[in-house]
């Protein structure tokens, strides 16, 4: 009866690893289908209207194409963005589609930051604008830790991660922010250096399943380590 405690512990230790293990199996599912998606609407490219797309409040991948302007409005910079081992932050403003009702973000690409950090210059975008690409879901947030938003002298936005909600408040748009974010076609002679990838700075499907794999491996070692336990004959 001592030993109760223990094995209750144990078996809870086995229930969480298992659910973390299969916590990750669902991350990788959800990120291949992500893959399968856009990977269709990349191969298709049949462009939707962006002034409709970008109202719609679907979170879907989708080709769209559209004239509008881009806001009088700072720079948004999303820091801890790594492309060839390096970093540096990627660029967004904010764009007002014509006919639209509310103004979307539109990523013009990736610029690397000096060793010391000295945030790139960001100059106004004036007049009218064609922009075509792949609507997508603003980057995964991650774990929500420290300030989400970040002034700077400048008057450009530093941000740690995207929330769309949080983000339509923090610049008094009246409208609020379209939920998903224009990722422009790398094609385009505007902005910097980018792609399509839908799994930007995240870990991939295949990571997620090795993760996996460990934390049922931990199950199944504190498992069987218990048993050991349980079964071993008192000595004599």
């Amino acid at each position: 009866m001592k030993r109760a405690p223990l094995y209750l512990l144990a078996l809870a230790v086995v229930v969480g690893f298992v659910m973390l293990g299969r916590w990750q199996l669902q991350r990788a599912a959800y990120k291949e289908g992500l893959i399968a998606q856009s990977r269709e609407i990349l191969d298709r490219r049949i462009p939707m209207a962006l002034a409709t797309a970008s109202d719609a409040d679907s979170r879907d991948f989708a080709w769209v194409a559209g004239e509008g302007r881009f806001l009088p409005r700072p720079a948004l910079l999303l820091d801890n963005q790594t492309r060839a081992s390096q970093q540096g932050v990627r660029v967004y403003r904010l764009f007002q589609p014509d006919d639209a009702r509310r103004p979307l973000l539109v990523e013009l690409g990736w610029r690397p930051l000096p060793p010391q950090r000295t945030l790139p210059h960001e100059s106004a975008l004036d007049g009218r604008y064609r922009v075509q690409g792949l609507l997508a879901p603003p980057p995964s947030p991650g774990l929500a830790l420290g300030v989400a938003d970040q002034t700077q002298a400048d008057g450009s936005h530093l941000l740690t991660r995207i929330d769309i909600n949080t983000l339509a408040k923090s610049l008094a748009l009246p409208d609020g922010l379209a939920p998903r974010v224009l990722r422009l076609d790398p094609a385009l002679a505007l902005g910097y250096v980018r792609d399509l990838d839908v799994l930007t700075n995240t870990l991939p499907p295949s990571r997620h399943r090795g993760y996996a794999v460990q934390w049922f491996a931990m199950a199944a070692a504190v498992g069987v380590i218990a048993l050991v336990f349980l079964f071993r004959r008192k000595p004599e």
